[in-house]
């Protein structure tokens, strides 16, 4: 066989071979009701909403200044820390990272914000270096406060088998400023045990 006899025996195996798979495409069956209910319903939980892009607000660099209250009426512990927002994935979440101090330790925290299409719910997670835990609460936007308010659950340090419902508000005041709030239950008493003012840099 000559080079040009090995040339023209390529291409026509080549257009045979497109001819084979375009004759098989042609005959891919078409989707069923219930498959096309299917791709309809992946599309419409996979993307990015309204709900989405509020969420974009907490992207940047930010100051905070923290007040934990280990008694109701004793004088807050305050410190101080930086705080980055990162939309990700196409705007489907906020990734935060935290930096700062706590006890007069060093403290880093990782958070997720994001709305769940087909829960139809915001939720928002947590980790840092001081706990071996893992937070998740779910929660609803109220357009009238401009604020989120999640709802939670956490085991108690002291006694394992007690739960602790948590309430977190977080509250924008304008463009450069919003606030974070933790509510704890306990002996069926709902007191604030932190907040976090927050100013963009």
């Amino acid at each position: 066989m000559n080079r040009f006899t090995a040339i023209a025996m390529s291409a026509l195996m080549t257009a045979a071979g497109a001819a084979v798979a375009e004759e098989k495409k042609a005959e891919a069956p078409p989707m069923t009701a219930e498959q096309q209910a299917q791709m309809a319903a992946f599309e419409k939980a996979s993307t990015p909403g309204p709900q989405h892009a509020q969420l974009a607000y907490f992207a940047g660099s930010w100051t905070a200044k923290t007040q934990v209250w280990m008694e109701p009426n004793a004088a807050p512990m305050e410190s101080s820390g930086t705080s980055k927002g990162e939309v990700t994935y196409g705007g489907r979440y906020v990734s935060t990272t935290y930096a700062g101090t706590f006890w007069g330790q060093p403290f880093n925290g990782t958070g997720l914000l994001g709305y769940d299409n087909v829960r139809g719910k915001f939720f928002n997670t947590w980790i840092d270096s001081m706990t071996t835990s893992f937070w998740l609460a779910w929660g609803e936007y109220d357009k009238a406060s401009n604020a989120w308010t999640f709802l939670g659950e956490m085991p108690d340090m002291m006694k394992p088998s007690t739960v602790i419902k948590v309430r977190q508000v977080m509250r924008i005041y304008d463009q450069n400023h919003y606030g974070f709030d933790w509510y704890e239950v306990r002996d069926g008493k709902e007191t604030r045990t932190m907040n976090i003012d927050y100013r963009r840099q």
